[in-house]
């Protein structure tokens, strides 16, 4: 337990994927530094242990999204939830990480004293609060909110005689076998709840407003089988994380540039999967252009092979209410089901919701411009980790961390206390996350924004940020902070 007063150097917010990616790169290469990882909750994970809803996978290959220092070594490239934990698990424990972890802590508030040039967190474990001083602190907690799901108002639900589901909460006793299944959304999870669910349920219907763009992808890489054949695991992993890299950027950058070709690249596969052109029309041709929002992989087609067999169906309409026996359209068809589950998205939350205040001013989020995807305007010796939107999370993740590693380092080689980003010239700004998902653009105004030009706008390209990221002069855009007030621009 944390004691009153007790003090680390660097505080690492959250034990997820990101956290426990923090607490290496920290301990490897600040090696005399103290750290401390805090987790609100009674188990490493984040994410993966969090979600338990069935099939819960990622949708991007293990190979970008496992950590570049310990090698991904199971079979299948796109895995489940619970390989992915126990991957995490095992990081954690082999690295000596999982010492460093305080469970059942949650950092409510930051308060930033010039005077003293250190962070005061003030913890909640269980009913008590405690304090915990840093010199840096560095949020790993994501971006979405562990303790509500985006849950919006359907007219008439009081009436549905059924179950309604959150994805976010699943009911371990929840028993679907035989039963009549209604998925509203059309996200990643979703798609991922249609087939795991065909498998025992009488029947699954995915209820969505508009088509998402979805692919298939194979669950395992047979490329990287023969590499890994071939190649000790460490070599074989950086080069099949390097070969990953460079399709999954290549492919973003196709589709940007040539949306039209990449729609019908798209609909030409998901047509050669269903033999449908029609359903393929009407289902699964969205409005919008790949990759103006996340496009989902599932992989091995299960989701449409699922549709094939005719466990599972896409019904795209609006709601009009819901009924005793389940959920009226506005076309007036009537969708029958014993269960309900409401996979609408994420509701966004900033850096775990803490409080900050730097010299007694509270620090308004939205007022900040981000640093180099990391650093805040105003805010002194203060990370978060915010990873792609098109890429792995991992990948900005890893390098995010390491960069919080080397501008420690230079506060220390200069002698500074602390370091605050400050921009050289008007900035414009920009939404942090530039996807037109609805869970983003539901709440992004409370979240920093980005600017116009680098080191201020947060790019979308791994293999740029992989060049540029580590070669920063820290001196041109970092200011040292003396112990004085500092909550001056954003």
């Amino acid at each position: 337990m944390t004691a009153a007063g007790e003090y680390v150097d660097v505080v690492i917010v959250g034990a997820g994927l990101s956290g426990i990616g923090a607490g290496y790169r920290v301990q490897t290469e600040l090696p005399g530094k103290s750290y401390a990882i805090l987790e609100a909750r009674e188990a490493l994970g984040g994410t993966w242990d969090l979600f338990r809803y069935p099939g819960i996978r990622s949708d991007s290959d293990m190979f970008t999204l496992g950590y570049p220092f310990e090698p991904w070594r199971d079979a299948k490239s796109i895995a489940d939830g619970p390989s992915i934990l126990r991957y995490i698990t095992e990081t954690a424990r082999r690295h000596g990480i999982d010492e460093h972890i305080r469970y059942g802590t949650k950092v409510v508030a930051a308060q930033w004293s010039s005077a003293e040039s250190r962070w005061t967190l003030t913890l909640r474990q269980g009913d008590a609060e405690r304090t915990l001083s840093c010199r840096f602190l560095y949020s790993c907690s994501g971006y979405y909110n562990y303790d509500q799901g985006h849950a919006p108002e359907f007219p008439g639900v009081e009436t549905f005689s059924g179950t309604m589901v959150h994805p976010q909460f699943w009911p371990e006793d929840l028993d679907y076998a035989g039963k009549k299944v209604v998925v509203i959304g059309s996200g990643a999870t979703a798609v991922t709840l249609v087939p795991a669910m065909a498998e025992e349920a009488e029947r699954v219907t995915m209820l969505q407003r508009s088509p998402t763009w979805i692919s298939a992808v194979p669950g395992r890489d047979k490329q990287a089988d023969k590499i890994r054949e071939l190649l000790p695991a460490g070599l074989a992993h950086r080069v099949i994380r390097t070969k990953n890299i460079l399709f999954n950027v290549g492919f973003y950058q196709y589709c940007r540039r040539r949306p039209q070709a990449a729609r019908k690249l798209l609909t030409g596969l998901t047509t050669r999967i269903l033999k449908d052109e029609k359903l393929v029309a009407e289902h699964f041709t969205p409005e919008y252009n790949p990759w103006d929002q996340r496009l989902c992989a599932v992989p091995d087609a299960d989701f449409f092979k699922a549709m094939r067999k005719g466990k599972a169906e896409v019904v795209t309409d609006h709601i009009d209410t819901f009924v005793p026996e389940g959920i009226r359209l506005k076309s007036g068809r009537v969708l029958p089901a014993d269960i309900v589950i409401s996979a609408t998205g994420l509701k966004l939350l900033a850096f775990g919701g803490i409080t900050l205040e730097v010299d007694g001013e509270p620090v308004n989020l939205s007022d900040r411009f981000v640093w180099q995807g990391t650093m805040l305007t105003g805010v002194p010796n203060f990370a978060v980790c915010i990873g792609y939107t098109n890429a792995s999370w991992t990948l900005r993740a890893d390098l995010t961390s390491r960069l919080v590693c080397k501008v420690i380092a230079h506060t220390d080689r200069r002698g500074y206390e602390a370091v605050v980003p400050q921009p050289q010239a008007e900035l414009t700004e920009h939404p942090l996350l530039d996807l037109a998902s609805g869970y983003i653009q539901r709440s992004i105004g409370d979240f920093p924004r980005q600017g116009d030009r680098h080191p201020w706008k947060v790019r979308q390209n791994y293999l740029l940020d992989s060049a540029t990221t580590m070669r920063t002069n820290l001196d041109k855009t970092l200011q040292p902070v003396r112990r004085t007030a500092v909550l001056s621009n954003a």
